[in-house]
């Protein structure tokens, strides 16, 4: 058993030394040691590879008093002897190759001394110790043997045997019991040592994950498109390039220029953010470049803009396809000069920031209508960044899920989804990307309360009865029609009932607000067999 490999083991990786002081803590280990001296008056030793006595406070509580090797110690050179006592042992078991087992021999002074070599993977960690006794055969023999090994100590021959005397003596019983002990302490060692290589191998796995990236900043997702975002990202952020943002509502826009900003040399300085679309013309005016006194009706002072206030920083402008053409030049001379005119004034402002920009539009297009300036696009688009649509990462749902379950649960116990429930989450199409998902996350929690596993029976009906197609390749020419969309619903919503009631039709007729009658004629049509469909 000693010699053998550890199961699952890594056979590839060297094996660390036993930390005996480590496992001197673990609770059976100390169990069977205090079970050991209780009984029998002996304690457990340990030494290392190399047959040095291991020490520390957690060894020294597992030892105990025996008479003679208390009073061997008690000059120097019995001392010396009983600590090199495992060194002899290691010794004489290498010569004689014994068995793996635990084992008895004599040590330096002829008490009788248990030992039981721990291997592990083919290294010798070292030795287990139990002993310092007498056998109850032969007693007087044993303490003649004890006399004459230690004459040449300087200790009373009388002493010593009044020592001997009350030494542990034990019987074969007794011997062999605490043979046992001894090789469930090993076994302990080994399902320590198993665990501890598991742990390593979790870890080891982990690391690797990691090393896929699986977030950044607050972006979560390991998919191959958020896996291409993040070296992207690794490559603008370390430059003052302006970033255009491109994706749909809810894909997370401003969480990707938070991260641009916050990897960048201007991570210390500020970041601003401003929808272009949450004020009228005039007011974004205002907002962005600041104004004079007096330059309209209760503008009793003069006013910061937001440009002025994220100097030296980043600027996020949100919706910029909604910006109006004359606030579309202002933006243009800062991307190009770097300088502003507040409204009402007449004295040039001066500053630096990167800016990065965000629409859900089509800015191209917007250019070839003649509603977005040509030279504003072609600045703003040095860098594009094209963020993915969620029903085009369905890969990170599950990892997105579990994020907010744990972001959502507050101080309490975090909740997880029932396998059917992240099914149906999984086959959704997502139109509101991210946001959505976050948004239905926080509904499950608050819906299920206490429950720790929430079911697809919590879902929001559009999510539990989505009938439109989820291929990358969906158009709205491949959508169904109208006829077919009704027929498709009823058809999901009478077997999602069936399911629910056990297929006991009468509670899944009353739950669905049609007769029993009506609903055996609907499952007969939709062929909806119980054996087919479980």
């Amino acid at each position: 058993m000693c010699d053998s490999c550890l199961p699952g083991a890594s056979h590839g990786k060297p094996v660390d030394m036993a930390d005996w002081n480590e496992l001197s803590d673990l609770m059976v280990i100390k169990r069977l040691a205090q079970i050991i001296n209780n009984r029998w008056g002996l304690g457990l030793g340990f030494a290392d590879a190399e047959g040095k006595l291991a020490k520390g406070p957690g060894l020294d509580r597992l030892a105990t008093s025996r008479p003679v090797c208390d009073l061997l110690k008690s000059v120097p050179m019995g001392r010396a002897r009983c600590e090199a006592v495992a060194g002899m042992i290691n010794k004489q078991h290498e010569e004689a190759g014994a068995p793996d087992g635990p084992a008895c021999i004599l040590c330096h002074a002829g008490l009788s001394e248990f030992y039981v070599p721990v291997q592990v993977e083919g290294e010798k960690q070292g030795l287990i110790l139990a002993g310092g006794f007498l056998r109850e055969k032969d007693l007087e023999e044993q303490i003649d043997e004890v006399l004459q090994r230690c004459a040449d100590l300087p200790v009373a021959k009388a002493e010593l045997r009044r020592a001997c005397k009350k030494s542990p003596i034990l019987s074969a019983e007794s011997e062999d019991y605490i043979s046992d002990l001894l090789e469930l302490v090993v076994k302990e060692i080994f399902v320590y040592q198993e665990e501890v290589s598991r742990k390593e191998r979790r870890l080891d796995r982990l690391t690797k994950e990691m090393a896929e990236r699986s977030s950044y900043g607050q972006i979560i997702g390991k998919s191959a498109p958020m896996r291409e975002l993040y070296q992207l990202l690794d490559r603008v952020s370390g430059t003052d390039s302006t970033v255009l943002i491109m994706g749909e509502n809810g894909t997370g826009k401003e969480l990707v220029a938070r991260a641009v900003h916050f990897n960048s040399k201007r991570k210390d300085k500020p970041f601003v953010v401003q929808n272009c679309s949450a004020f009228n013309d005039n007011l974004l005016d205002s907002e962005l470049f600041g104004h004079a006194r007096g330059a309209f009706t209760g503008a009793v002072g003069s006013k910061k803009g937001l440009f002025e206030v994220a100097d030296k920083g980043t600027f996020f402008l949100d919706e910029v396809g909604e910006m109006s053409p004359s606030l579309q030049v202002k933006l243009l001379r800062i991307l190009q000069e770097g300088t502003f005119i507040p409204v009402g004034s007449t004295m040039e402002r001066k500053v630096d920031v990167r800016i990065i920009a965000a629409t859900n539009r089509n800015l191209k297009h917007m250019v070839e209508q003649g509603t977005f300036r040509e030279d504003l696009y072609y600045r703003l688009n040095v860098v594009t960044i094209n963020l993915p649509s969620l029903k085009d990462r369905r890969d990170d749902i599950p990892l997105l899920v579990e994020h907010f379950l744990e972001k959502h649960s507050g101080e309490g116990k975090v909740k997880k989804l029932s396998p059917a429930c992240l099914q149906r989450m999984m086959d959704y199409h997502w139109p509101g990307n991210v946001r959505e998902l976050e948004n239905e996350i926080e509904r499950l929690i608050v819906l299920r309360g206490s429950d720790e596993v929430i079911g697809e029976e919590f879902l929001s009906p559009r999510i539990r009865y989505d009938i439109y197609p989820t291929s990358k390749d969906a158009s709205p020419e491949t959508a169904p029609t109208l006829p077919q969309a009704i027929e498709l619903l009823e058809r999901t919503m009478i077997l999602d009932h069936l399911k629910r009631a056990r297929w006991n039709k009468t509670k899944a007729a009353k739950a669905l607000g049609i007769s029993r009658r009506n609903l055996i004629r609907k499952v007969q049509a939709f062929n909806l067999d119980r054996r087919k469909n479980r």
